[in-house]
Protein backbone atom coordinates (compact mmCIF):
# COMPACT_ATOMS: atom_id res chain seq x y z
CA UNK A 1 0.00 0.00 0.00
CA UNK A 2 0.92 3.43 -0.40
CA UNK A 3 2.15 5.55 2.54
CA UNK A 4 2.25 9.14 3.66
CA UNK A 5 -0.38 10.48 2.07
CA UNK A 6 -4.10 11.01 2.33
CA UNK A 7 -7.15 8.23 1.74
CA UNK A 8 -10.38 9.86 1.27
CA UNK A 9 -13.51 7.72 2.09
CA UNK A 10 -17.22 8.08 0.34
CA UNK A 11 -18.58 5.69 2.89
CA UNK A 12 -18.37 3.65 5.49
CA UNK A 13 -17.54 0.31 3.79
CA UNK A 14 -14.45 2.62 2.73
CA UNK A 15 -13.79 3.88 5.71
CA UNK A 16 -13.31 -0.11 6.92
CA UNK A 17 -11.02 -0.98 4.85
CA UNK A 18 -8.84 1.87 4.92
CA UNK A 19 -8.41 1.42 8.90
CA UNK A 20 -8.43 -2.28 8.46
CA UNK A 21 -6.68 -3.42 5.29
CA UNK A 22 -2.75 -2.85 6.34
CA UNK A 23 -3.46 -5.16 9.44
CA UNK A 24 -2.71 -8.88 7.82
CA UNK A 25 0.56 -10.04 9.44
CA UNK A 26 2.30 -12.75 6.89
CA UNK A 27 4.70 -13.85 9.68
CA UNK A 28 1.96 -15.57 11.77
CA UNK A 29 -0.97 -15.25 9.62
CA UNK A 30 -3.24 -12.97 11.59
CA UNK A 31 -4.71 -9.79 11.25
CA UNK A 32 -2.24 -8.05 13.87
CA UNK A 33 -1.81 -4.36 13.11
CA UNK A 34 1.39 -2.63 13.18
CA UNK A 35 -0.27 0.94 13.77
CA UNK A 36 -1.26 3.32 15.90
CA UNK A 37 -4.01 5.48 15.72
CA UNK A 38 -5.06 9.54 16.23
CA UNK A 39 -8.31 11.19 15.94
CA UNK A 40 -8.97 14.79 15.28
CA UNK A 41 -12.10 16.48 14.22
CA UNK A 42 -9.99 18.59 11.62
CA UNK A 43 -8.04 17.52 8.46
CA UNK A 44 -5.83 20.67 9.30
CA UNK A 45 -4.48 20.01 12.38
CA UNK A 46 -1.46 18.60 12.69
CA UNK A 47 0.72 16.69 15.49
CA UNK A 48 2.04 19.60 17.30
CA UNK A 49 1.96 18.87 21.14
CA UNK A 50 0.43 20.56 24.31
CA UNK A 51 3.55 22.21 25.65
CA UNK A 52 4.08 24.29 22.45
CA UNK A 53 1.43 25.97 23.12
CA UNK A 54 2.26 27.92 26.52
CA UNK A 55 4.26 30.22 24.63
CA UNK A 56 7.69 31.40 23.89
CA UNK A 57 10.78 29.67 25.67
CA UNK A 58 8.20 26.02 26.45
CA UNK A 59 11.08 23.88 26.36
CA UNK A 60 13.01 25.65 29.02
CA UNK A 61 9.82 25.15 31.19
CA UNK A 62 8.95 21.90 30.15
CA UNK A 63 11.14 20.46 33.14
CA UNK A 64 10.28 23.32 35.61
CA UNK A 65 6.06 21.93 34.76
CA UNK A 66 7.36 18.67 35.38
CA UNK A 67 8.97 19.11 39.11
CA UNK A 68 6.26 21.50 40.21
CA UNK A 69 3.69 19.02 39.33
CA UNK A 70 5.85 16.29 41.06
CA UNK A 71 5.79 18.42 43.97
CA UNK A 72 2.62 19.39 44.65
CA UNK A 73 1.08 15.89 43.48
CA UNK A 74 2.55 13.30 46.19
CA UNK A 75 -0.52 13.33 48.34
CA UNK A 76 -2.76 12.16 44.97
CA UNK A 77 -0.62 10.26 42.93
CA UNK A 78 2.72 8.27 43.40
CA UNK A 79 3.86 6.92 40.33
CA UNK A 80 7.46 5.94 41.44
CA UNK A 81 10.39 7.70 40.59
CA UNK A 82 10.21 7.27 36.86
CA UNK A 83 10.12 10.95 35.05
CA UNK A 84 8.52 8.96 32.11
CA UNK A 85 5.51 7.35 34.72
CA UNK A 86 5.40 10.99 36.04
CA UNK A 87 5.03 12.30 32.63
CA UNK A 88 2.55 9.51 31.46
CA UNK A 89 0.26 10.61 34.40
CA UNK A 90 1.07 14.46 33.86
CA UNK A 91 -0.46 14.08 30.22
CA UNK A 92 -3.31 11.96 31.92
CA UNK A 93 -4.24 14.75 34.07
CA UNK A 94 -4.21 18.08 31.62
CA UNK A 95 -0.41 19.72 32.18
CA UNK A 96 0.96 20.81 28.83
CA UNK A 97 3.89 18.29 28.07
CA UNK A 98 5.47 16.96 24.94
CA UNK A 99 3.17 13.52 24.74
CA UNK A 100 0.57 13.05 21.92
CA UNK A 101 -2.31 10.75 22.80
CA UNK A 102 -2.48 7.56 20.40
CA UNK A 103 -4.99 4.32 20.65
CA UNK A 104 -4.06 0.96 19.14
CA UNK A 105 -7.62 0.78 18.05
CA UNK A 106 -8.94 2.28 14.94
CA UNK A 107 -12.45 2.76 16.74
CA UNK A 108 -11.51 4.81 19.65
CA UNK A 109 -9.74 7.22 17.03
CA UNK A 110 -13.06 7.37 14.92
CA UNK A 111 -14.35 8.42 18.20
CA UNK A 112 -12.19 11.73 18.54
CA UNK A 113 -12.65 12.33 14.90
CA UNK A 114 -16.25 12.52 15.51
CA UNK A 115 -17.17 13.63 19.13
CA UNK A 116 -17.64 17.15 19.06
CA UNK A 117 -21.34 17.98 16.99
CA UNK A 118 -20.22 21.33 17.18
CA UNK A 119 -17.34 20.38 13.95
CA UNK A 120 -19.84 18.66 12.12
CA UNK A 121 -18.87 21.20 9.37
CA UNK A 122 -15.43 20.36 9.06
CA UNK A 123 -13.79 17.45 7.27
CA UNK A 124 -12.48 14.81 9.86
CA UNK A 125 -9.05 12.73 9.80
CA UNK A 126 -7.41 9.74 11.68
CA UNK A 127 -3.48 9.49 11.71
CA UNK A 128 -2.43 6.22 10.87
CA UNK A 129 1.62 5.34 12.07
CA UNK A 130 3.73 2.45 12.16
CA UNK A 131 4.95 2.26 15.31
CA UNK A 132 6.73 -0.79 14.82
CA UNK A 133 8.49 0.21 11.70
CA UNK A 134 9.42 3.73 13.46
CA UNK A 135 11.52 1.69 16.26
CA UNK A 136 13.91 1.17 13.44
CA UNK A 137 15.00 5.14 13.21
CA UNK A 138 15.90 5.28 17.28
CA UNK A 139 19.25 5.39 18.71
CA UNK A 140 20.59 1.82 18.99
CA UNK A 141 20.86 1.83 22.90
CA UNK A 142 16.92 2.19 22.55
CA UNK A 143 16.69 -0.30 19.86
CA UNK A 144 18.61 -2.93 22.08
CA UNK A 145 16.41 -2.42 24.83
CA UNK A 146 13.00 -2.91 22.81
CA UNK A 147 14.68 -6.07 21.13
CA UNK A 148 15.80 -7.60 24.47
CA UNK A 149 12.61 -6.80 25.68
CA UNK A 150 10.70 -8.59 22.74
CA UNK A 151 8.24 -5.68 22.63
CA UNK A 152 7.78 -2.99 19.88
CA UNK A 153 7.18 -0.20 22.39
CA UNK A 154 8.45 0.78 25.36
CA UNK A 155 6.78 1.08 29.09
CA UNK A 156 8.44 3.44 31.77
CA UNK A 157 10.07 1.09 33.59
CA UNK A 158 11.99 0.00 30.24
CA UNK A 159 12.90 3.59 29.22
CA UNK A 160 13.99 4.99 32.36
CA UNK A 161 17.63 2.62 32.71
CA UNK A 162 18.68 3.74 29.20
CA UNK A 163 17.20 6.89 29.59
CA UNK A 164 16.36 8.58 33.23
CA UNK A 165 15.76 12.11 31.86
CA UNK A 166 14.97 14.81 29.09
CA UNK A 167 18.85 15.84 28.87
CA UNK A 168 19.31 11.45 28.23
CA UNK A 169 16.48 11.46 25.12
CA UNK A 170 18.51 13.83 23.34
CA UNK A 171 21.81 13.04 23.78
CA UNK A 172 21.75 9.73 21.96
CA UNK A 173 21.65 10.98 18.41
CA UNK A 174 21.49 14.86 16.71
CA UNK A 175 18.70 13.59 14.25
CA UNK A 176 15.15 13.70 16.05
CA UNK A 177 13.00 10.62 16.60
CA UNK A 178 10.09 9.30 18.60
CA UNK A 179 9.84 6.50 21.15
CA UNK A 180 5.84 5.27 21.28
CA UNK A 181 5.09 5.01 25.50
CA UNK A 182 2.64 2.88 26.97
CA UNK A 183 1.63 4.32 30.13
CA UNK A 184 1.13 2.64 33.43
CA UNK A 185 -3.28 1.25 34.04
CA UNK A 186 -3.48 5.05 35.56
CA UNK A 187 -7.21 4.58 35.60
CA UNK A 188 -10.13 2.99 33.79
CA UNK A 189 -9.53 5.58 31.07
CA UNK A 190 -5.97 4.52 29.63
CA UNK A 191 -7.53 1.00 29.64
CA UNK A 192 -10.73 1.53 27.95
CA UNK A 193 -9.13 4.27 25.37
CA UNK A 194 -6.60 1.13 24.82
CA UNK A 195 -3.92 3.99 24.86
CA UNK A 196 -0.37 4.85 24.51
CA UNK A 197 1.78 8.16 23.46
CA UNK A 198 4.68 9.22 21.34
CA UNK A 199 7.18 11.22 22.39
CA UNK A 200 9.65 13.13 20.47
CA UNK A 201 13.47 13.17 21.29
CA UNK A 202 13.93 17.08 21.02
CA UNK A 203 10.88 18.70 22.93
CA UNK A 204 10.67 20.93 20.02
CA UNK A 205 10.82 18.42 17.30
CA UNK A 206 7.21 18.29 15.90
CA UNK A 207 6.17 15.06 14.81
CA UNK A 208 4.29 15.50 11.59
CA UNK A 209 7.61 17.30 10.24
CA UNK A 210 9.31 14.21 10.89
CA UNK A 211 6.73 12.06 9.70
CA UNK A 212 7.28 14.18 6.20
CA UNK A 213 10.99 13.15 6.11
CA UNK A 214 9.89 9.71 6.61
CA UNK A 215 6.34 9.22 4.37
CA UNK A 216 7.20 5.53 4.42
CA UNK A 217 5.38 5.32 7.95
CA UNK A 218 1.96 6.88 8.06
CA UNK A 219 -1.04 7.85 6.37
CA UNK A 220 -4.09 9.77 7.02
CA UNK A 221 -7.70 8.72 6.15
CA UNK A 222 -10.14 11.86 5.80
CA UNK A 223 -13.51 11.48 7.30
CA UNK A 224 -15.67 13.94 4.71
CA UNK A 225 -17.87 16.33 6.79
CA UNK A 226 -20.76 14.65 4.98
CA UNK A 227 -19.88 11.01 6.57
CA UNK A 228 -19.38 12.25 10.13
CA UNK A 229 -23.13 11.25 11.16
CA UNK A 230 -23.29 8.13 9.76
CA UNK A 231 -19.79 7.39 11.63
CA UNK A 232 -20.67 8.53 14.44
CA UNK A 233 -24.22 6.42 14.36
CA UNK A 234 -22.77 3.58 13.61
CA UNK A 235 -19.58 3.99 16.34
CA UNK A 236 -22.93 4.49 18.87
CA UNK A 237 -24.30 1.25 18.04
CA UNK A 238 -20.64 -0.58 18.17
CA UNK A 239 -20.85 0.81 21.59
CA UNK A 240 -17.63 2.94 21.03
CA UNK A 241 -18.82 6.20 23.38
CA UNK A 242 -17.67 8.37 25.98
CA UNK A 243 -20.04 6.22 28.21
CA UNK A 244 -17.47 3.38 27.78
CA UNK A 245 -14.44 5.66 26.76
CA UNK A 246 -14.39 8.10 30.18
CA UNK A 247 -15.89 5.31 32.76
CA UNK A 248 -17.59 7.70 35.29
CA UNK A 249 -20.83 10.22 35.44
CA UNK A 250 -18.42 13.16 33.13
CA UNK A 251 -18.63 10.65 30.45
CA UNK A 252 -22.14 9.22 31.12
CA UNK A 253 -23.32 13.07 30.82
CA UNK A 254 -21.34 13.79 27.41
CA UNK A 255 -22.51 10.46 25.88
CA UNK A 256 -26.25 11.01 26.79
CA UNK A 257 -26.37 15.00 25.43
CA UNK A 258 -24.52 13.66 22.05
CA UNK A 259 -26.88 10.82 21.73
CA UNK A 260 -30.12 12.95 22.20
CA UNK A 261 -28.49 15.63 20.12
CA UNK A 262 -30.62 16.03 16.75
CA UNK A 263 -28.80 16.07 13.71
CA UNK A 264 -30.32 19.16 12.33
CA UNK A 265 -28.64 21.40 15.12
Amino acid sequence: MQHGHDIVVNNWAELQAALFDHTWDDTINRFRSSYVYRGTWSKSFDLRTSITRIGPKYEELEPHLLRNFRKYAHSNSTPGGSIWNWLAVAQHHGLPTRLLDWTYSPYVALHFATADLDQYDQDGCVWCINYVKSSEHLPPTLRNTLKEEGSNVFTPEMLEPAAPSFKALKSFQDEEYVVFLEPPSLDARIVHQYALFSMMSDVKAELSHWLQQHPDLYFRVIIPKELKWEVRDKLDQANITERVLMPGLSGLSQWLKRHYTHSDV
